[in-house]
């Protein structure tokens, strides 16, 4: 039996080193075993050993990383090991420890040389990170020391004697033995004379002379003067890619080890610094050794879809519109229709009924003027014959029961079942009509509602022809029937009102004293400056920038005006109505907000539609109002729905300012008779009218003739004006409107007549009724005293004294805006709530912003164009993380949204306080603004980095530059409602304009002062350029570590900040919204 002997020299070997390894000790690996034993076996055992000291020498720094680097490392052990995990590919290090012959770990830096190289960058970024990056003297290399280890690419091996402890991160060890070229994958900066390993994604070759430039490629230095045996060696330097870019793998190439360089195929694209090739995306175009891959037709499909997407969502919601619409007018065309049908047949049946009545009545009458002649007969023969005691007493013939006709059961069916159907078609005054007709309640169907709705106008309509025609079942109906409404009445009584501008002392109105009474029509007249419009003005409490002195009383109380806004209607004399609403639209709003919470929907489409008919606005319901660009409705059309707006809230107080200028004849009489209609419900109807036609004038109740200076004339019953006048001596002329006349007398322009003069007609007034003269006019009253067609000295006289001694009520005089300060609500009215009201402003904005389609889209078409403009121009830079585009990005966005948001509030500034003067809540306004606006908040990022990102490529994700977008148009739309708010549109425009360029250049100019750095870090572009930056420099690892820390530094970001930054942008967005409602509901009236 022969027996098999083994080596086991190798393997016990194998064994000491494996020992060895797992001391603590660094000497296992440092005692040239591959050298000595020279056994190719021990060679990967040995490369793994270094490898695990190296990896475990990363772990020293990690507390001296998180408190230095801290703002651009926020994972150390995730950055490290993506930027020294060489697990895959340990071919470099084993080269590296046959060339230097297994003394690797004498020339590797140790933990302090390491430290002392890293943060020479921090010094050099803290002084000027122009300078050229170049290592202090230190320990081995110096002015009295500067061995061949010293120049860039070589490195050196300390003493046989000395052992290195890797981990030592005070002491430098001496190393001037044996120098070396530095090993394929390391670098040797120059001043030391160890090497460090270069990180993944770098290219580290042994360097090679050129003979033409003198320079080692691929690097830059040059061989050292006067030892021309000295070549070149390996990597000089790893620093930040703006001081030196040799060590980067090249764009186009890919590098999987520091020593191998590919190039990147068809279809892939490598950037620089790639550490692997990266597929293309399809339809994207890469050839060989292409940068970065062709995005554009992502870009063009993506704004394609997108824009697919809005012209479906437009199209959907307007064709849910227009359906609807057509379904509304199809009911309520049905429900007219039936209405109309049904008052005919009850108007056909009525008549049937009178002419049965009649002729039942004729019949009767005949049959009974017979049947007593008859009967008188028989009663005379009866009487001469005479009865036998204890006869019976004659017994009735007995008649044969005769069945009614046919006429007579029509009657009776008539009476007893009017078919009722569903209640409309009842008789007019019948006593059932309460029980029977349907509670509005009770309605929820379109067709219920309008159904109802028209019914109730057929009746309307036929009460108001009976009374016109005075029969005596219109009169009666009139007064008993109960449904008819009645609203809270307002009587307003001012005495002894003046109002004089402040600062100039000048009096637009002077001792005005009178009453608007409910249930009549109030004219005010007068000449050009006489303060009609100041008067109404005064009267709803709507003057501003005066001082208001006299009583103003409501229903004989001293209350504010203001209490009851709720309930008074004021008409400016601008049509203030949004024009790119519907008829109807403007109106049914204006009911839903104003008219009480609990009032049935029913009866809120009927009062829409009593004032649409009234108005005579039915032709037009459905059509747009119309703007200055955009044609609309005619002047006459919108004038009436300007008015018809405050009729809709069913007023109490209705006050107009020139309702009839611009109108024809036949529009005057039709709105005057709308009017008319509203005063026979008790409403107190006050209205500014020029040069009414003498019909117009006879429909008015009461007139108030103003004269310059703001004297009242005039104030009283229209029938008794002539009579007053013509005891002055002023009579009107044949064929000369009154009005007219009594106008052209207050302008001068006719003389009153002999003994009296213009001045004198106030103060003639004045004393008619016993009101105080103002001191300043005592000399009218001479005048007048001693003048043969004027009031006798007793009256002057009385006057007189009564301004001397003063009434006691107007001895009361009160600031009246004071008083309006401290309202409270009287009207006994509760409208919709904050909640109810911001539904329905929401889908009156979104109606708007639908028919401003256009305007949206010529937003997103520059908002596309400048994402291609901008995406191509500025292109990513390695160095600085594509600052320059997004720099360009923020101000382009910042200018483009502010433009845009200014368009919320700046266009219908008139129209929110004419709504808010009503009484309806801005909260509800400003919200349901901004809620609408939020669909261009979400889209207008995408629109713009379709082409930004696809154009620009930069290494973040879309989704975090969209985060970014998003939080920044957020903030810039809040800013862009404060500037329409707080200032006119131009100025808004400027500011919008000319703040994200300025805001810009104090964020990244150089800040010498404490101030500019404070304005400079509370500056939105200088947050949302930090989040920018901060998304694309999280997408740099590896052998772009120092860049991104030294990029990070220069611009004083924090990795850690990004969250932080969105969160200030979207605070700012807050609080400009915020800041603009405040200043709407508290300086918006100015």
């Amino acid at each position: 039996m022969r027996i098999k002997y083994y080596d086991w020299s190798p393997y016990t070997s194998l064994f000491i080193i494996i020992v060895l390894g797992c001391t603590p000790s660094v000497r296992c690996i440092g005692g040239d075993d591959y050298s000595k034993t020279g056994n190719p076996k021990v060679l990967p055992l040995v490369t793994s050993l270094i490898y695990s000291q190296i990896s475990n020498l990363t772990k020293i720094f990690n507390k001296d990383i998180i408190k230095t680097l801290g703002f651009c490392i926020t994972d150390v052990n995730a950055d490290l090991n993506g930027a020294f995990n060489f697990s895959g590919n340990l071919d470099f290090l084993t080269n590296c420890v046959k060339n230097t012959k297994g003394d690797l770990t004498q020339r590797l830096c140790t933990a302090a040389e390491m430290k002392f190289y890293f943060s020479s960058f921090l010094e050099v970024v803290d002084t000027d990170s122009s300078k050229p990056h170049v290592l202090k003297p230190n320990k081995n290399c110096n002015l009295s020391s500067w061995v061949d280890g010293c120049e860039p690419g070589w490195s050196c091996s300390v003493s046989e004697n000395q052992k290195v402890d890797l981990k030592n991160a005070k002491d430098t060890p001496d190393r001037t033995r044996d120098s070396q070229p530095c090993c394929a994958g390391f670098f040797c900066p120059q001043g030391l004379t160890c090497m460090i390993p270069c990180p993944l994604g770098s290219y580290c070759p042994s360097a090679k002379l050129n003979n033409s430039t003198g320079a080692c490629d691929p690097y830059h230095y040059q061989l050292p003067p006067g030892k021309p045996n000295h070549t070149c060696g390996g990597a000089d330097m790893w620093s930040d890619v703006l001081s030196s870019s040799d060590v980067f793998c090249p764009p186009g190439y890919y590098c999987p080890t520091s020593i191998k360089k590919s190039d990147c195929t068809s279809g892939h694209y490598c950037r620089q610094g790639s550490t692997a090739q990266k597929v293309c995306m399809k339809l994207s175009k890469c050839d060989a050794n292409t940068e970065n891959q062709n995005m554009h037709y992502f870009g063009i499909m993506l704004i394609v879809a997108l824009s697919i997407i809005l012209i479906i969502i437009y199209n959907f919601s307007d064709q849910i519109l227009t359906t609807r619409y057509e379904r509304l007018a199809k009911s309520r065309e049905a429900a007219a229709r039936y209405a109309r049908e049904t008052a005919q047949a009850r108007e056909r049946w009525k008549s049937a009924k009178d002419v049965a009545k009649k002729r039942a009545t004729g019949l009767q009458q005949q049959l009974s003027r017979t049947f007593s002649r008859k009967s008188s007969a028989k009663s005379k023969d009866n009487f001469n014959l005479p009865q036998p005691p204890g006869a019976p007493l004659p017994s009735a013939p007995k008649t044969k029961k005769k069945e009614a006709s046919n006429l007579t059961k029509m009657l009776h069916s008539i009476e007893d079942n009017p078919e009722s159907n569903e209640g409309f078609n009842l008789q007019i005054g019948d006593k059932n009509i309460k029980k029977q007709m349907p509670k509005a309640k009770q309605l929820h169907t379109k067709s219920q509602i309008f159904k109802y709705a028209y019914g109730q106008l057929e009746k309307e309509k036929a009460m108001e022809q009976n009374n016109k025609n005075l029969t005596f079942s219109g009169v009666i109906s009139m007064a008993t029937d109960t449904d008819i409404r009645t609203r809270p009445t307002i009587k307003v009584t001012f005495k002894d009102l003046t109002i004089t501008l402040k600062r100039k002392n000048k009096s637009l109105m002077r001792s005005v004293t009178g009453t608007l009474s409910p249930g009549r029509i109030s004219a005010v007249m007068g000449p050009s400056g006489a303060g009609k419009t100041t008067f109404l003005s005064a009267v709803a409490g709507k003057i501003t920038g005066c001082i208001l002195s006299g009583l103003i009383l409501i229903n004989e109380k001293v209350e504010s005006i203001h209490s009851y806004r709720k309930i008074i209607g004021f008409v400016p004399q601008d049509d203030v109505v949004h024009g790119n609403l519907t008829v109807e639209e403007n109106l049914r709003f204006s009911a839903r907000c104003r008219l009480s919470e609990d009032l049935p929907k029913a009866d809120k489409v009927l009062v829409v539609e009593r004032v649409i008919e009234s108005l005579g606005l039915q032709a037009v319901r459905d059509s747009l109002v119309g703007t200055v660009e955009k044609r609309g409705i005619s002047g006459g059309q919108r004038k009436r729905v300007n008015v018809g707006i405050e009729m809709v809230m069913e007023p109490s107080l209705l006050i107009l300012d020139e309702p009839t200028s611009g109108l024809d004849s036949s529009s005057s009489n039709l709105l005057l008779r709308a009017l008319r209609r509203e005063a026979l419900e008790g409403v107190n109807i006050c209205t500014v009218v020029h040069q009414p036609s003498y019909t117009l004038y006879k429909m008015f109740d009461d007139l108030i003739l103003l004269a310059k200076g703001g004297l009242i004339a005039y104030q009283g019953p229209v029938k008794k004006v002539e009579e007053y006048f013509a005891g002055l001596g002023i009579t009107v002329p044949e064929r000369v409107n009154p009005p007219d006349h009594f106008i052209d007398v207050l302008e001068g322009i006719v003389q009153p007549g002999s003994g009296v003069t213009v001045q004198q007609l106030p103060v003639r007034w004045m004393l008619h009724n016993g009101y105080p003269v103002p001191p300043d006019m005592m000399q009218y009253c001479d005048q007048i005293a001693t003048s043969s067609t004027g009031v006798n000295p007793t009256a002057s006289n009385v006057s007189v004294q009564q301004n001397i001694g003063g009434d006691p009520l107007l001895g009361k005089r009160d600031h009246v805006d004071l008083n309006f300060l401290k309202s409270h609500d009287l009207s006994n009215r509760h409208t919709p709530g904050v909640l109810r009201q911001y539904r329905y402003f929401l889908g009156r904005v979104g109606k708007q912003r639908l028919r401003e389609a256009k305007t949206l889209a010529g937003d997103y078409l520059i908002l596309f164009l400048a994402g291609a403009c901008l995406g191509t121009l500025a292109k990513v830079s390695d160095e600085t993380f594509g600052a320059n585009g997004y720099t360009y990005t923020i101000i382009a966005v910042s200018l483009l949204c502010k433009i845009a948001a200014l368009r919320s509030f700046a266009l219908d500034k008139l129209q929110y306080l004419r709504e808010r003067a009503s009484g309806m809540s801005s909260l509800a306004y400003f919200m349901s603004k901004d809620t609408i606006d939020h669909f261009n908040t979400v889209v207008k990022p995408v629109v713009y980095l379709c082409m930004f990102y696809f154009f620009n490529n930069p290494r973040s994700t879309f989704a975090s530059n969209y985060l970014v977008l998003l939080c920044l148009i957020y903030c810039v739309t809040g800013i862009g409602y404060a500037f329409a708010i707080m200032f006119e549109f131009s100025q808004a425009q400027l500011w919008a304009v000319l703040l994200p360029v300025v805001l810009t250049l104090i964020a990244y100019q150089d800040k010498d002062s404490a101030v500019q750095r404070l304005i400079g870090d509370y500056c939105y572009p200088k947050w949302a350029l930090e989040a920018f930056i901060i998304a694309n420099a999280k997408r740099y690892s590896g052998v772009w570590l120092i860049t991104r820390c030294g990029s990070l530094m220069k611009y004083g970001y924090d990795m850690r900040d990004w969250n932080i930054c969105l969160v200030k942008l979207v605070l700012t967005g807050v609080g400009s919204r915020i800041l603009a409602y405040i200043y709407l509901i508290s300086f918006g009236n100015k």
